[in-house]
Order: C-alpha cells, then structure tokens, then sequence
C-alpha cells in the first residue's frame, strides 16, 4: 500500500474497457491503493470486473475493490478517466474529439459534484485536448489535470532504440514531446544511452520513429485497441502521485510561455509528484523541435477552438 501513516488512498477509474479494466487490474496487483473503485456507464460490466478481481484476492493483498458511481469519487486520491468511444482501425486520435467531449461533459460534471481536492488522469483520446478540455470544464487547477501525454510514446521510443541497440530500454534515455499522436516530435538532441549520445543515420532515424509514432495503428489493426503498456503508464503516474516521488515523467499539462507556446495541454517532461504536476521541465531544444513543437501546439490549438473551453 503506497500510505504508511495508516491512512486509506482511494483511486478511481472511471470506464472499464479495455484501457480501463488492464489499469486497474495493474494496479490492483502492485497494491498501489487501499481502495479501488470501478464505475462505468455499463454497470454490470464494472460489477463483473470487481467481483473477478476481488476473487483474486487471496493471491495479491489487502486491497478492497467494489463497483461503484460517482458519489464514490468523494476522498479519492487519483480519479483515472479511461471512459469514451475507441479509436477505430485507420481513424486518428483526433477524430476522436467531437465524439468524447460529449461523454466528458457529464463525467466531469458528476467527478466535481463529489471531490474538488484529487487528481484526474486522463487517459481517454484524444488526450491532451480531453486534458485541457476537463482543466477548463473542471476548474480545478492545471497542476491537479493531468493527461498520460507522452510517455508512452517515450517508452515506445526507448524501446526502439533500445532494440536497435540491443541495449536494455531502462538504459535509454529519450523523450517525445508534444501531441500523444501525429504531430509528436522525437527530441534526437537529447537521446543518450547511460549518458552517452546515440548515434544513428538519418534513415536509422526515421525508421525508429515511424515505428514510434505508428505503434497505435499497428497495435489496433492487429487487435482492435492498445491497453496494456498504458496501463503501466497509467500505473506509472499514480506511482509517482501516491509517493510523492518528483519523478519526471513525460505527461500532458498545460503550458505558458514553454518555447513560445501558451495556453495549451502538450506532453513535456514535467516533475509529478503529490500534487500533480509541480514543476514543467524547459528542456533544451534544438530549433528544429521547437519549430515541430509549436507546429503540433498550433494543430491542438485549432482542435480546442473548435470545441470551445468547455
């Protein structure tokens, strides 16, 4: 259990599919909470998800799991919003957006009615317009919304030059940034593996980035949808919140004077801790991933204005 001054830790995850279910399973089995809450549109499936972990009980821990609604959001520490229409086989995540702004409106709604003092993660796509639109739907502060950003797309990226290196992907050091989608920008400049620059060709490059930047795609067309690294990231994040950890973690938030950019949810290196998100690193960039950063700003920029501030 992450408290140890006998005080319970509450999370919330909001929408059981597949993103949803995979999260909370995560973290039911490294006992990340003392209590963990599944709501869902569809209640017998949150049902049928807590009666099934609960019987797994007696391998794992302590944790107490039920299905509940949203006056069970009242305490919690983390409300982890998983809940929206999925990304179908060639559709890209911002095609998403009229679709799930919907759905976020009367979660947000029903999330604030109970709690005003958690954090929300979102996880539902597209993420970093979703973010921004439950920041300005909220009225919670920018640093108590958080979206998974980038830091799955990171992990893809180690991952991959990891592969390339045949090196182990904890030892690979490298970051995206911007939009979790079309328009993220691979920081090459600062890639290092145990702090030694990487070196590849510019073909090598893209190569690795494409595979980075497309893993969605091939993941939803060989299977219909992606949940299970995102529930590590997910898990990742609460990680960071329950232990006040200050860990740096590519997450979406919302950005002001960041190389230029203002007023706008992007994933960017950023200190999590247990009060979100407490510091927003400015990393250093070359001209070329501040221009590709900016450029993906400006395209979330033209979503959000089309949906309003919610």
């Amino acid at each position: 259990m992450e408290k140890t001054d006998g005080k319970k830790t509450r999370v919330v995850v909001i929408g059981t599919g597949a993103v949803g279910s995979t999260t909370a399973y995560t973290l039911l089995l490294r006992e990340r909470m003392t209590e963990l809450v599944l709501i869902d549109y569809n209640a017998e499936k949150a049902l049928g998800d807590a009666l099934d972990m609960n019987h797994g009980l007696p391998f794992t821990g302590r944790t107490k799991v039920w299905s509940g609604d949203y006056p069970d959001c009242a305490g919690a520490d983390i409300i982890i919003i998983c809940a929206g229409v999925g990304q179908k086989p060639g559709e890209s995540r911002l095609d998403l957006l009229k679709r799930n702004t919907a759905i976020f409106d009367g979660i947000i709604e029903q999330v604030t009615r109970y709690n005003s003092t958690g954090i929300l993660l979102i996880a539902t796509n597209p993420v970093d317009i979703l973010s921004y639109y439950s920041f300005r739907k909220s009225g919670w502060p920018a640093n108590r919304v958080i979206g998974s950003g980038t830091l799955l797309d990171s992990a893809r990226f180690r991952y991959l030059i990891g592969q390339t290196l045949n090196m182990d992907p904890r030892s690979i050091h490298a970051s995206i940034v911007g939009e979790h989608g079309d328009t993220e920008v691979p920081l090459w400049s600062l890639a290092n593996a145990a702090g030694l620059p990487v070196s590849f060709t510019e073909e090598e490059k893209e190569e690795i980035f494409r595979n980075t930047r497309d893993a969605a795609y091939q993941i939803i067309q060989a299977k219909g949808s992606t949940y299970y690294a995102i529930a590590l990231a997910l898990d990742r994040i609460c990680t960071a919140i329950l232990r006040d950890e200050g860990a740096v973690l590519n997450v979406s938030t919302l950005l002001n004077g960041y190389q230029g950019i203002t007023d706008v949810y992007l994933g960017v290196p950023s200190v999590v801790d247990r009060t979100g998100v407490r510091e927003v690193l400015k990393v250093p960039m070359t001209e070329e991933e501040a221009a590709k950063l900016a450029k993906s700003a400006a395209k979330l920029r033209e979503m959000i204005d089309s949906i309003g501030n919610g």
